[in-house]
């Protein structure tokens, strides 16, 4: 059973390390920031070893690298593997299975075609060709360490719909123009426009306003349908531009809403007000970065705030022992007159990060400030709070 503790505890440990990364933990910005060189070197390798002359100088330096790359990113696919138990997303899972969920992430999938070479190359097939691409894969291992691109692949999960209906309408007004130019300029240029297709790669660099200046009109009617089509361009540009922006802002906005609102609506007070209100609450939060070991609550210091849990993990003191609360969670206590709203019952004898932490706080004066400038708010708290 120690051994089994031991062993889970140190999995915990390894999990924060390679997948949370936040805040100041040594080790966890250190493996992070040379994992993404280690990722950046490899791109600038792949495409300095295309050059011939390059290549030649440096092939075992090249080759060098390559296999120690390989090595280190199948050791990160493992040891991720393993530590999947631990994952947010999966722990509710037996550990067999918390596994196999995450190997068909696609993360995981990236990770392993990323790692796909190595296996190649121990069965004699290092040489093809195919291996480029899966080597370029492993730029896209750079997601993993930015949330602005997760939250990209979001937004464009979430307008493909808008997008895709652009990009028929793209190829409707490229059909039209194709026709158009072919009808005005097949006699003067036969060899260019004398037939749809041929007058349909003009279309389409004309409208993704590229110009190569290979093919162009040269009646007047030509240049009228180009005009056009160049006008239509412009717009046939800005609409997936301004809806992937719009999307992006949003779904920016929207998880960090999702996210506090998660975490606000689990306190039982604040769990009976509508949307509004808990809207009301929440700009009232400030935020705290805490390191590791750092104590947010001192030995039998009285609740002087309710804190929520962005991401990292704390241990609150109990009378009956001690518990680890994870991103989502909150503790502490707060005094609304006579009454106490608190995350446990008794509130917390104290509370220690035990990872790099982002706290939200809503402490008593901004709770004060808060009830004084919504009346009906506060008056609806003491409702709830009674009941």
């Amino acid at each position: 059973m120690a051994a089994a503790a031991s062993l889970s505890t140190w999995r915990r440990q390894v999990h924060l390390w390679i997948d949370h990364g936040a805040g100041d933990d040594l080790v966890a910005t250190m493996l992070h920031r040379g994992l993404v060189a280690l990722i950046c070197a490899n791109v600038v390798a792949i495409v300095l070893e295309s050059v011939p002359s390059i290549a030649a100088r440096f092939s075992v330096g090249f080759q060098a690298f390559e296999l120690v790359s390989l090595l280190i990113f199948a050791l990160e696919y493992a040891i991720r593997l393993w530590a999947a138990p631990e994952h947010a997303r999966y722990r509710g899972l037996s550990p067999a299975r918390a596994r196999l969920a995450y190997a068909a992430s696609v993360p995981a999938v990236v990770d392993l075609l990323a790692t796909l070479p190595l296996l190649f190359g121990l069965m004699g097939f290092g040489e093809l060709k195919v291996l480029l691409l899966l080597r370029l894969l492993r730029f896209f291992k750079l997601g993993r360490y930015s949330p602005g691109m997760a939250s990209l692949s979001a937004a464009l999960a979430a307008e493909r719909k808008a997008l895709f209906a652009c990009f028929v309408i793209l190829m409707g007004v490229m059909l039209m123009a194709a026709s158009a130019m072919h009808i005005v300029e097949h006699e003067a240029q036969a060899e260019k426009f004398g037939t749809i297709p041929d007058a349909m790669w003009w279309a389409i660099i004309t409208l993704t306003t590229v110009g190569y200046g290979d093919v162009y009109p040269v009646t007047a009617a030509g240049k009228a349908v180009a005009a056009v089509t160049a006008v239509l361009g412009l717009i046939m540009l800005a609409l997936p531009v301004g809806i992937v922006a719009t999307a992006f802002a949003q779904e920016i906005h929207r998880r960090e809403f999702v996210v506090t609102w998660s975490m606000i609506a689990r306190v039982p007070l604040f769990g009976g007000l509508d949307a509004a209100e808990i809207a009301e609450v929440m700009q009232f939060l400030r935020a705290q970065t805490v390191r590791n070991g750092a104590v947010v609550m001192h030995e039998g210091e009285p609740g002087r705030a309710l804190y929520f849990i962005a991401s990292g993990e704390v241990e609150i003191r109990l009378p009956e022992g001690k518990k680890r609360l994870d991103e989502g969670h909150f503790f502490g206590e707060l005094r609304f007159g006579d009454m106490a709203i608190a995350s446990h019952s008794p509130c917390p004898n104290a509370a220690v990060a035990t990872a790099p932490s982002k706290l939200l706080v809503l402490d008593p004066i901004d709770f004060h400030a808060l009830t004084k400038r919504h009346p009906k708010l506060a008056e609806r708290i003491r409702t709830l709070a009674q009941a």
